[in-house]
Formats: structure tokens, sequence, C-alpha cells
């Protein structure tokens, strides 16, 4: 079930340049939530029509609390990231499909890239068995690397090699020859697709949470669409809507 809600702004911080950890006190949407969801967050500007979604960090059902973090990267997000505590978003959520939790895996690899990191801290206290967060970042500012590191192994690639292994979160995968029997993975779409066909070589199974732009969040406008193998009922093509039907994929449902 959705919610529309005006939520309470508890803390808002920057963590690394340009990257903002946002915690709002919620009625129902942070009880609601699961790892790998989102909630789309609407400005205060009324010219800017649509709302932005952002995935959920962290979810703290007691307190009926949600972390959110994202990047500031256009006039939305540069419009949320100058509120603070006492201030308050409207929301609605939480929207999609999460990452699923009873798979049975023994170890799965966790995978971020840039701002698909913030997904994998709910998912690694959330997902049982063992877990290898595997994070990529451009540089040395490694937001979140506390808050991965206390529920699972932490590996680090860096494009520029400022910390841990110089390259691509598969580059670091293969350095530190580390295996696993699942992937789940959010990030830019030329890392998923790498890491589609290393799962595939590795015969294991692979989830994807796909980025996008989106308008409507809740499926009706057909904006967030990516290439399916089958047939999609709502469409009668081969298409899914991302905000409704993901965004997280089985990676042999979708094309990337």
């Amino acid at each position: 079930m959705k919610y529309q809600e005006t939520a309470l702004i508890k803390e808002q911080r920057e963590i690394a340049p340009g990257v903002y950890s946002l915690w709002l006190q919620t009625e129902h949407i942070a009880e609601e939530a699961r790892p790998g969801q989102f909630v789309s967050v609407y400005c205060h500007d009324e010219s800017r029509l649509l709302p932005r979604p952002i995935s959920i960090c962290e979810i703290d059902k007691e307190n009926k609390t949600l972390r959110l973090v994202y990047r500031k990267a256009g006039a939305g997000t540069a419009e949320f990231s100058g509120y603070g505590a006492g201030e308050t978003l409207r929301l609605i959520g939480p929207l999609g499909n999460g990452f699923p939790l009873d798979k049975g895996y023994k170890k799965v690899f966790l995978i971020g890239g840039g701002i698909g990191v913030p997904p994998m801290v709910e998912l690694s206290k959330q997902l049982p068995g063992e877990k290898i967060v595997v994070s990529g970042y451009r540089g040395g500012d490694l937001f979140l690397k506390d808050e991965l590191s206390r529920h699972a192994k932490l590996v680090v690639a860096t494009e520029d090699g400022s910390a841990g292994t110089r390259g691509n979160v598969l580059d670091a995968i293969k350095e530190n020859d580390l295996h696993a029997d699942a992937i789940f993975a959010c990030g830019p779409g030329p890392m998923l697709r790498a890491l589609k066909a290393y799962a595939e070589e590795q015969g294991i199974d692979c989830y994807l949470s796909l980025e996008e732009r989106m308008a409507c969040g809740i499926g009706a406008c057909l904006a967030c669409v990516c290439k399916s193998k089958d047939v999609d009922a709502h469409t009668n093509v081969k298409n899914k809507r991302i905000c409704k039907d993901g965004p997280v994929f089985a990676a042999d449902e979708i094309e990337l």
C-alpha cells in the first residue's frame, strides 16, 4: 500500500560533496517500506510539477522514520538540499517492488555504484545469510562506508584508485577473488549490463534495480519503461514499467 504524506525533516546533512543524507518522520510510509523501494518527493516550488524519485537508504519502523541519500543533480534536488530540520516535504510511497529477501541464498553480492550505493544499506541489514557489499565510487569520498560495513563485508572500487581497487566493481570482485550465489545490484546502466553478463557467465541469479527518470512514479504514464523479454500484460508489448513493475527485476526478465 502507498501513502501520500507530508513528512517532517528530522535531520539533513551533506555527507560527501553534493551528496545529502535526509531523515524524514513519516506517518505510514516507513512502516510499509522494504529494501529496494523508493519514494517520490515533491518540490515546494510549484513550477516543478513532477516529483523526484529517491531510493530508500534506511528504514526505522519503530520510530516511523526513513533515510534518503541523494545526489544534488538538478533544480529539484537542489531545492531539497536547502531544507533543514523542522521543515516538511510532501512525498508518496513506498513505491515499486523491492529486493527478494526469501530466496535462501547462502552468500550474496550487494553491489552499488555511485548513487546506487544507498539502497544497499537497508538491504545489508535485512537480507539473511552472508553478504559482501561491493561499492563503486568515482573517487575517495566513500559515503555510507561505515553503515555498509556494520552488517556485511565491504569491498570498495574507485575509478581514480584513491581507495580500494582501481577500476569498477567487477574489477574489485576479480582482484579479491570473491564468489557468491547471487547478485543484488543498483547503479548506472553500464554497470548493470556488465553484472548481468557476469552473472550469466557464472551461472548465478541476479537482481537489478534500474535507475530511470520518472514522471508519475505509479505506473500510469509509461514514461519509464525498459525492454522485457516477454510481452507485458499492461502494454501488450515487450516493455516493463520501472516504477511499477520494478525498480528491481530479475536480470533474465529484461533487456539492457
